[in-house]
């Protein structure tokens, strides 16, 4: 939201500064949910929209520093900034042993034991990310969890909310 202006070449300007400064400063720069900033152009229905995807593009393409981009949205982005990147990485859904050890882990957070069928159960969970379990987890706060088996229940009803609940990769 910082490079982002409502003034026609606000935000180009804004980019600019920011890779001038990350540049300068020596720093490492992350743009989360760059998605928003890289736009298909051919899907853009303002001159704007071009043009800010384009600023971002040249200066991905000039810059020496560590840039990292974020995003949940790899199909809307430009197909020319993935050449501007150098490592790609994607991130998909956990491994049934590694959501039994985030469960473990986040139970004990919370004072709870971990039982053999909550174990059974949460291994059986398709498309689960960490931060399925970190939504149970701050539900807590405000409801608490009173077992093992009533965070994966939590976590199962979590997993409802997504569009493709079945194995869409989750950045």
């Amino acid at each position: 939201s910082d490079l982002l202006s409502r003034w026609v070449g606000g935000s180009e300007e804004a980019i600019a500064r920011a890779f001038e400064e990350a540049h300068r400063e020596g720093a490492v720069l992350q743009l989360d949910e760059v998605d928003g900033l890289l736009g298909r152009r051919d899907r853009a229905q303002h001159s704007w929209e071009v043009t800010q995807v384009n600023e971002l593009l040249c200066q991905l393409e000039t810059f020496n520093g560590i840039l990292v981009g974020t995003t949940n949205g790899m199909e809307s982005q430009d197909e020319a900034a993935f050449r501007r990147f150098d490592v790609k990485i994607r991130f998909r859904p956990l491994l049934a042993d590694q959501q039994e050890a985030l469960l473990e882990e986040f139970l004990k957070g919370m004072g709870l034991e971990t039982t053999v069928l909550a174990r059974r159960h949460v291994r059986n969970l398709v498309n689960v990310a960490p931060g399925d379990f970190a939504a149970v987890f701050r539900q807590h706060r405000f409801c608490p969890v009173r077992d093992a088996e009533d965070f994966v229940g939590r976590l199962a009803k979590e997993l409802t909310f997504k569009r493709h609940p079945g194995g869409r990769p989750i950045g």
